[in-house]
């Protein structure tokens, strides 16, 4: 992360030039695991080691739930490959422990397994009729996109330079079309894009079920590992949090998740075998240890406002069986608008009555990853055509503010005006 920092003297900026001196005297920002280290008087190697560790349990986590974001991506994998395997290399200058890991990794043929299973998934995607990856695509399109409006706008710079007017009116509108059409090229390859891993993923994971279980049981024995260690070195395991895209592993605690394009990421941080008492928190890391990790807003702050929209969702009668949130922030001027235009009356039915399997399976969750508690229900009816609930969650504990629109019924028409919005 950058931070500037500028002074200001007497209405103008000034950036102070710090002197040779001043750099050498100036106190090093520690990292927390520095931090980590010097409150639990650690191994510096040990906790390198740990780190080394979580590393790869990323990628791998990551790999197996997310393969299709590294189709025709061979060189970045190699990449990541060379990184893991360089870092389980020096695993045999550890224990025992660390030994039987680096074994592990060769017996269960890991990198093998990664080639193999991206190899099938390649295979499955051109069968689909998709050639490149989807950065490619963006790159592409854009280019295809942007060099027309380019040229363009060209043509109506050089026209008055031979003697021919130019409406200067219709280059507002121009320029418009130059930043808006690009954008929106790429908003629709990315929706699409992640349409298409939701649709597929199912069927890649029955194909290559064999490769992911493989991958799956070493990021479990990789975190029993680490717990272990942690546990011997005795770390207050509460201070050691990260996050995984499958929460499906033992001895984790669950902290909050957040969901994001359809993927849900989950905190996570080690659980105590059972019946055994946690270990005492040194008051150095305490302050920092109860903090949350997204801190709450002032009290004078205005809540921030994100609206959720409720997609590929079953509902009849205006009860809604299951859905899927998405955050649509980028619309925020086109769903005020859409609330300006529309009539309120609230809601007869409770929002327990509405969706009563509403929880950590299926709920509308804050930008922080909390559940969102809703508080009130609205009917919206826009101009006599169509209605559809407004949901108001509570002012979360991060500060945020949830409102979530969705239809009343999902098999109700919605006008061409608010697919946008409601697709």
């Amino acid at each position: 992360m950058n931070e500037n920092e500028n002074e200001k003297i007497k209405g103008s900026e000034v950036r102070e030039q710090p002197s040779r001196r001043s750099r050498r005297t100036r106190p090093v920002r520690k990292t927390q695991g520095q931090i980590l280290q010097e409150a639990l008087s650690l191994n510096p190697d040990a906790l390198k080691n740990i780190e080394a560790k979580l590393s790869i349990i990323k990628f791998l986590d990551y790999f197996s739930e997310e393969t299709l974001d590294f189709v025709f991506k061979k060189r970045n994998v190699d990449q990541y490959i060379q990184k893991i395997s360089d870092k389980i290399e020096k695993f045999d200058l550890g224990g025992e422990e660390d030994k039987l890991l680096k074994k592990g990794f060769e017996d269960k043929k890991i990198v093998e397994t990664i080639e193999h299973l991206l190899a099938n998934v390649e295979e499955f995607v051109l069968s689909k009729g998709i050639t490149k990856s989807v950065d490619k695509r963006l790159r592409n399109l854009s280019l295809i996109v942007s060099a027309p409006l380019l040229a363009i706008a060209v043509i109506f710079l050089i026209l008055p330079y031979f003697n021919i007017p130019v409406d200067s009116f219709l280059m507002f509108p121009l320029l418009c079309v130059f930043c808006m059409v690009p954008q929106l090229v790429k908003s629709a390859v990315v929706k699409k894009w992640h349409s298409f891993k939701e649709e597929n993923r199912s069927e890649i994971y029955t194909k290559n079920r064999d490769d992911f279980l493989v991958l799956k049981s070493y990021i479990g024995e990789v975190l029993a590992n680490i717990r272990s260690n942690l546990l011997e070195l005795k770390v207050p395991l509460e201070l050691i949090k990260f996050s995984l895209f499958n929460r499906d592993y033992e001895n984790l605690q669950l902290i909050s998740q957040k969901r994001l394009r359809g993927l849900t990421e989950y905190f996570v941080s080690f659980e105590y075998p059972e019946g055994m008492e946690p270990f005492p928190i040194p008051e150095i890391l305490r302050q920092q240890y109860e903090k949350p990790l997204i801190p709450e807003k002032q009290k004078d702050e205005k809540p921030e406002k994100n609206f959720v929209v409720l997609t590929e969702m079953k509902s009849k009668d205006g009860l809604i069986t299951s859905f899927l949130p998405s955050l649509k922030d980028n619309l925020a001027d086109k769903i005020n608008q859409l609330l300006n235009d529309s009539e309120f009356t609230e809601s007869p039915l409770k929002f327990t009555e509405i969706i009563p399997n509403y929880s950590e399976a299926m709920a509308i969750y804050c930008i922080c990853g909390e559940i969102t508690e809703i508080s009130v229900v609205n009917i919206c009816n826009w101009k006599n055509k169509f209605k559809f609930y407004l949901f108001e969650g509570k002012q979360c504990k991060c500060g945020d503010q949830i409102y979530a629109l969705s239809p009343m019924d999902s098999s109700e028409e919605i006008p061409e005006e608010l697919k946008e919005i409601f697709s």
